[in-house]
């Protein structure tokens, strides 16, 4: 009779409550730094399923962290890569990359300075339709973006196709961009991707459904 696999966990992180009692906060976490104030971890977040930072701030209850070995980290991320959106991304020049883990996430233009007000990462596209309306799709129900220009050309996981314009989610100066982690990704790095191109410049992008 085959025995069932162990868990497989990395870095674990824990802490201590007011009873004495060790509670586990977070597993098959990549602890990225660690001081006496803080502790910075990327784990992966199935809603947005993507690999995302969090920090704690050390309290009267401290934290404890029991480290992984960097084999272990590498399975961590393969798993991470296994449930999230992966895509083969075309850029204008012709280039292609296949990435997992993808989501859009905005900058300022040309990555100088800081944006004016806080955004949120997204693995939905949002859409502006010539009709006034919009709508924000699903990297789940889509197949293919083309991209011309302003101009959006989505074909989705059912066949329809839609289009319409990308719609920059502020109306302050911003700049979009795809990112992602590649099969060369670092497990330690306190980036959550090591792939990263303006939307300015993609010209196709097919997600692997």
């Amino acid at each position: 009779m085959a025995l069932a696999p162990l868990p497989l966990y990395s870095d674990v992180i824990s802490q201590t409550n007011q009873q004495g009692e060790q509670v586990v906060l977070q597993r098959d976490a990549i602890v990225v730094k660690q001081d006496p104030a803080t502790i910075i971890y990327k784990h992966f977040d199935l809603k947005e399923r993507r690999i995302v930072k969090a920090t704690l701030h050390e309290s009267s209850l401290p934290y404890q962290v029991s480290r992984s070995a960097p084999d272990t980290r590498r399975q961590i991320v393969d798993q991470w890569r296994h449930f999230g959106f992966t895509a083969i991304v075309t850029e204008t020049s012709g280039k292609a990359s296949q990435i997992s883990d993808a989501y859009l996430d905005f900058y300022p233009p040309g990555g100088q300075g800081s944006l004016l007000e806080a955004l949120p990462a997204e693995t939905h596209l949002p859409v502006l339709f010539s009709d006034g309306s919009s709508d924000y799709i699903d990297f789940a129900d889509i197949t293919r973006i083309e991209f011309a220009g302003n101009h959006l050309r989505i074909t989705l996981a059912s066949g329809q196709v839609k289009e319409g314009q990308f719609l920059m989610p502020t109306t302050q100066p911003a700049e979009a961009r795809v990112l992602g982690v590649t099969d060369k990704y670092d497990p330690a790095s306190e980036d959550t991707f090591d792939f990263s191109v303006p939307l300015a410049q993609v010209k196709q992008i097919d997600f692997q459904q």
